[in-house]
């Protein structure tokens, strides 16, 4: 299994100096929710950017990596707002992989249970799950990339049937 960082909310600090919430470039918040484990998972930062800002160029550079590693599972750090956009992209390329993509609607600097328990239950279901596929993990559900959506209203991903 590899870990890609492609930064978003989950990975986002505080800056004193600006007063604005940034994503750096390091994978952080994801190291320190890994030290929690007894194992050893790889882990590779791709895009630093808020989902938002991520284009058509950095979806390509995740999807090579994607292509060219060894592994067939993979679970993708992504900002909340564009990461069905991503997860729409790789499901027309990958049909052969498992692919989860997790965020997080707060910063694990702000809040870190949810990104935890989010992180938490998206390496589980690559580890579990049996058939190749796109999925979003995220408000306690795991899903196909295209049943599950998020509901800016409430602030929170929601099952669509």
């Amino acid at each position: 299994m590899l870990i890609l960082n492609s930064g978003g909310t989950f990975n986002k600090k505080y800056n004193p100096l600006n007063g604005e919430l940034e994503v750096p470039f390091n994978n952080s918040a994801i190291e320190e929710i890994l030290k929690s484990t007894d194992f050893k998972y790889d882990l590779a930062g791709v895009v630093y950017k808020d989902s938002l800002e991520m284009t058509m160029d950095d979806r390509k550079r995740v999807a090579n990596i994607i292509m060219e590693s060894k592994d067939d599972t993979f679970v993708i750090v992504h900002g909340t707002d564009t990461m069905h956009l991503s997860a729409e992209f790789l499901a027309e390329i990958f049909e052969d992989r498992k692919i989860v993509f997790v965020g997080a609607m707060k910063p694990f600097e702000i809040d870190n249970v949810e990104a935890s328990l989010n992180l938490g239950m998206a390496i589980g279901f690559a580890k579990a799950v049996k058939e190749n596929g796109i999925y979003i993990c995220m408000s306690g559900h795991v899903e196909q990339w295209n049943r599950i959506h998020k509901n800016r209203k409430f602030g929170r991903f929601e099952v669509v049937v």
